[in-house]
């Protein structure tokens, strides 16, 4: 079996970055452009790649570059919310009892540094992600992976810095759940197993 060329190995994490852009950028068009832009950085200047990191990894910074140049370029973007069956404050009211604490405690996490090494973690919040409601994964995406400040986030949105704020809340609740859910409950199972 032969080693996948670079070409080939940037082919294949093309959905992947594509899908990550689209969400942040709302734009097909722009969307796909940061993505050809991150590709063809690194196929321009092979020789940039040190290989201290995974390929997929220096990929991905090169290409969340490119969407800030984007989001800070670009004028204002168009929401798309999509509609649940349920929507968002009936979920978020079935968390809380009625004096405001949380009716399920968060789980034991075991050891978060050692967790977050797993690649398979990232994957199950890629999912987690994607079953977010379009907004607040694109602001929770901005603040806590490009790494934007609020006024940033505020500005390029249209929102206020409370509104901002209920948003990230209300996203980091559900990932929170998600990843309870499709990601520590089985962590701990299989720890448990194998003990």
């Amino acid at each position: 079996m032969t080693t996948p060329t670079l070409f080939e190995q940037l082919e294949s994490m093309r959905p992947a970055l594509l899908r990550f852009s689209l969400l942040q950028l709302r734009n097909t068009a722009l969307a796909e452009d940061a993505v050809q832009d991150a590709l063809l950085a690194v196929l321009e200047k092979p020789q940039q790649f040190s290989g201290a990191s995974s390929l997929r990894t220096y990929v991905i910074g090169i290409l969340k570059f490119k969407i800030i140049d984007n989001l800070r370029v670009a004028g204002k973007t168009v929401q798309i919310e999509t509609g649940d069956d349920q929507s968002e404050n009936d979920v978020i009211d079935h968390l809380f009892q009625a004096n405001g604490h949380t009716i399920d405690p968060p789980h034991a996490w075991g050891n978060p540094d050692a967790i977050l090494e797993q690649q398979d973690f990232f994957r199950v919040l890629e999912v987690c992600l994607e079953k977010l409601p379009a907004q607040n994964a694109r602001v929770f995406m901005m603040r806590e992976w490009l790494e934007l400040d609020t006024e940033e986030i505020c500005k390029e949105l249209n929102l206020s810095a409370s509104n901002l704020w209920v948003i990230l809340y209300r996203a980091r609740l559900r990932l929170r759940e998600c990843l309870e859910i499709n990601w520590f409950s089985t962590t701990t199972e299989t720890t448990r197993k194998q003990s």
